[in-house]
C-alpha cells in the first residue's frame, strides 16, 4: 500500500512539472514567432470566450434554481 502511495505521488509530481516545463516552452515559442497583434487579438478572442463562458454558467445556474423554486412550490 505504500509503495503504491510513493509512486502515485512520484507520478503526481512528475506530470505537474512536465506540464508546467512544456507550458513555459510553448509559451516561449508562441512569443518567439508570432506577432504581436496577431497574439494581442487572440487574446481578446479568449477573454471574449471567457465572459461567455461565465455568463451561460450563471445563465444555466438562474435557470436551474427558478426551476427548483417552481418544482418545490408545487
Amino acid at each position: 500500500m505504500i509503495k503504491r502511495m510513493i509512486w502515485m505521488g512520484f507520478g503526481a509530481i512528475l506530470g505537474a512539472s512536465s506540464w508546467a516545463y512544456a507550458n513555459k516552452r510553448v509559451r516561449r515559442v508562441v512569443d518567439r514567432y508570432a506577432p504581436a497583434e496577431v497574439r494581442d487579438r487572440l487574446a481578446g478572442r479568449a477573454r471574449g470566450v471567457g465572459g461567455t463562458v461565465k455568463s451561460a454558467l450563471v445563465e444555466g445556474r438562474d435557470a436551474m434554481a427558478a426551476k427548483e423554486r417552481e418544482l418545490r412550490g408545487s
